[in-house]
């Protein structure tokens, strides 16, 4: 009778386990669209989740009104520096001289000298084609991102909300699935905070100073429309390996090619003393600050992370890489080191009562 009961518990266990993962499999399979609302309403719970703390038990607030006031925080913080980067741009663009002419003569000017350089004709039938061709994939990837990113911070700021409602309990229950003792419980937990709040709070101090830094260089060297470039330059820091010299290689080689040698030479030299050494120096401080990653861990964290999960990745991938060391680690701790030490002290027991 007993081993009945065991049969069918086993039968149940494993029957409930394959329903879970196949159930987890298409649900993961349909939200996927979502998964970056998830993990920036995520991350952003990690950093308030003190705050929330605060005010609901100092100040007494009661959990939806906590949660409202965070939430309206927590999108002003995002809003108001996309909404001050937006108008950069917009003022920036009105300020560009929008005569067709001058900047069809200049791009005929740029192809001249390509040509006349290494023999290539930029503006050939063949190449205006092949770029004609790529414009409405163009829009489409445009207007799918515009799409997409309207759409998570919706689910975001939904997401959030209740997470924020239910963070004890949500946290409970998550810590009761790990499947480690407590003192690991402890260390993963501890690891996923530091990485969450030293890549949340790094990466973007890292774009902003990165990108007044580039700026100001292409102002001392006469790069075109110096706001405008160290603005996308902010954006460019979050690519892992080509980085800023996503933008201001094209400018140097553009000074280059307009016959500017004193500036693009100084432009190239500016950007990989000073832009490329900022950088670094910029992460050696915060990782040591905050949290003391590998530097080869952030850069195919960050790889790794755009292709997994978008924008996130940047946050998510180097958390992602750690997170599976440190179950490595885990497991050599637990499961190989302490299976030999209890080996070993099996062996010399068993020797010392055959003496």
């Amino acid at each position: 009778m007993t081993q009945s009961r065991q049969s069918k518990e086993q039968y149940w266990k494993i029957s409930l386990l394959i329903l879970i993962i196949f159930m987890g499999i298409v649900l993961f399979r349909e939200m996927a669209p979502f998964l970056s609302g998830f993990l920036g309403a995520s991350t952003i719970y990690i950093m308030v989740r003190n705050q929330m703390k605060y005010l609901t038990q100092k100040k007494k607030l009661r959990r939806s009104m906590a949660a409202l006031l965070i939430v309206v925080e927590a999108t002003l913080c995002f809003l108001i520096p996309i909404s001050v980067a937006v108008w950069l741009l917009i003022n920036e663009i009105n300020g560009m001289n929008l005569n067709l002419s001058f900047y069809i003569s200049e791009i005929q000017h740029v192809a001249n000298l390509i040509q006349e350089k290494i023999n290539y004709d930029l503006l050939s039938t063949e190449n205006i084609m092949s770029a004609a061709a790529y414009l409405p994939k163009i829009g489409q990837i445009l207007l799918d991102s515009v799409t997409s990113f309207i759409i998570n911070s919706l689910v975001l700021v939904f997401v959030l909300y209740f997470m924020l409602i239910g963070g004890a309990k949500m946290e409970s229950y998550l810590y009761s699935l790990l499947p480690f003792n407590d003192h690991n419980k402890k260390d993963v937990i501890h690891s996923i905070n530091i990485l969450v709040k030293s890549n949340a709070i790094g990466i973007p101090l890292l774009a902003i100073i990165q990108g007044i830094i580039a700026m100001i260089g292409y102002v001392i060297f006469g790069a075109p429309n110096p706001v405008l470039f160290g603005f996308l330059t902010c954006f460019a820091t979050i690519l892992p390996l080509i980085g800023t010299a996503l933008i201001w290689f094209p400018l140097a080689a553009y000074l280059a090619l307009t016959g500017d040698w004193f500036n693009a030479i100084g432009l190239a030299i500016y950007a990989l003393a000073v832009i490329s050494n900022i950088d670094n120096l910029i992460r050696f401080v915060l990782q040591k600050k905050m949290a003391d990653t590998h530097p080869l861990i952030t850069v195919f964290g960050v790889i790794i992370g755009l292709t997994l999960f978008g924008f996130w990745g940047v946050i998510f991938g180097p958390l992602f890489i750690a997170v599976f060391i440190l179950f490595l680690d885990i497991f050599k701790r637990e499961y190989i080191e302490d299976k030999r030490g209890s080996k070993n002290m099996t062996d010399a027991a068993l020797l010392k009562e055959k003496e």
